[in-house]
């Protein structure tokens, strides 16, 4: 028998120790196991968190949107060895950033052009437009011509996304495709590539292929509906306070760029998810149950465990993809896997994949097992690394 007991007095003890609220859902094969609300949506105003309220995805995002590219994989529409140029041309004679003795860089052409693959795994060169990890130097050329880049664009009152992927090809990438991991840009190019292929928003297709088939009828990148209503508080730690302080979490004065969030069309680039742990836990259960949603196809089992399989070798993880967040996995396309529990002191299974928002979301499907887990809770910073690996080991142990 599945016992949720510990599960419960967790994520309580999140609330009690300052977290606004939380939610979870754990699945399997179809049927919700557990599912549970902590908290408030609006702490000021003492709204209760419910299963109505609505959460910012962010970079749980990519779950959703590297499905629907994989879908598209299944059409035919396009090979993992495209070279990106021949959806995006600009992108054709791509540069590199390569160290130079004294210490600077000189920009060469790379030797080989950026692929689908490359976008998929993470092995482009281009970050967000942030410094390139903790260890790089400040005027790493790859993160000054992006910031730069970002700069003229946000300067602008809106841009679009194939604005954004133009804008970007003129910057040097950070190292020679597909040799090194380097979480960012990808992702944005594969959301470009979903609007080359569709001819229409990514964020469209995301809901027309994926969220409308899966009946997640209050899910979408923009605002539909009453979803601004149900949208929970975006709050923020001060820096320095600790959640317990009373006076720790404020919400920031520019209320648009905090949110990201606008009806269709009105976000610059490319809008993240806004969702529930009930809707997202269709599109897992559907990743955990071999592409099935109900007594639909949604794709095929194998393409899911192509998802799932690691792309990245052994040095590319111990450089690029190891901490202690992420410790144990591998990454696969726009996903991380499960690769060795040890390493990563995880209880679940081998294979096991998923990823993470920015916000605080969380989710995996075990599809050895038909389990989805989804947890969501919107604090930035996420504090990912004490919430979600503590609710991971106790989800996983609370299932007989």
């Amino acid at each position: 028998m599945n016992n949720f007991k510990d599960l419960e007095k967790l994520l309580q003890k999140y609330v009690d120790d300052g977290l606004p609220g939380c939610g979870i859902q754990i699945c399997q094969k179809g049927e919700t196991l557990y599912e549970n609300y902590f908290g408030w949506a609006d702490k000021e105003n003492n709204v209760k968190l419910n299963a109505s309220h609505l959460f910012r995805q962010a970079s749980l995002t990519k779950v959703a949107m590297y499905t629907t590219a994989m879908m598209l994989y299944e059409q035919g529409k396009f090979l993992m060895s495209d070279p990106l140029y021949e959806y995006f041309p600009e992108w054709k004679d791509s540069k590199k950033a390569i160290p130079t003795a004294d210490g600077g860089y000189k920009i060469v052409p790379t030797e080989k052009p950026v692929t689908i693959k490359n976008i998929f795994n993470m092995t482009v060169g281009l970050p967000y437009h942030m410094l390139l990890g903790a260890d790089a130097p400040t005027q790493h050329p790859t993160s000054t011509a992006m910031a730069r880049a970002m700069e003229e664009l946000k300067s602008r009152p809106h841009y679009s996304l194939r604005e954004e992927i133009e804008k970007m090809a003129e910057i040097p990438l950070a190292f020679e495709p597909g040799t090194h991991f380097l979480y960012g840009f990808s992702s944005e190019l594969t959301a470009g590539l979903l609007e080359a292929i569709c001819r229409k928003p990514a964020e469209v297709v995301i809901k027309e292929m994926l969220f409308d088939p899966l009946e997640m009828n209050t899910s979408a990148n923009f605002l539909i509906g009453d979803m601004e209503e149900r949208l929970v508080r975006n709050y923020y730690l001060k820096p320095g306070k600790k959640l317990s302080d009373s006076d720790a979490l404020y919400i920031p004065d520019d209320e648009i760029a905090v949110k990201s969030v606008g009806k269709l069309g009105t976000v610059s680039g490319f809008a993240r998810v806004i969702t529930n742990c009930n809707d997202y836990s269709h599109l897992m259960q559907m990743l955990a149950n071999g592409g099935k949603y109900k007594n639909e196809q949604i794709m095929g089992r194998a393409t899911i465990d192509l998802i799932r399989t690691n792309t990245l070798t052994n040095a590319q993880i111990e450089k690029d993809f190891s901490n202690d967040y992420l410790a144990g996995y591998g990454y696969g396309y726009g996903m991380r896997t499960l690769m060795d529990q040890y390493a990563g002191a995880h209880n679940g299974v081998p294979g096991s994949f998923g990823w993470t928002g920015g916000s605080g979301t969380w989710a995996e499907a075990d599809p050895s097992r038909g389990i989805s887990i989804v947890y969501m809770h919107n604090i930035q910073p996420n504090l990912e690394l004490y919430h979600h690996l503590r609710m991971r080991a106790v989800a996983y142990g609370s299932l007989s």
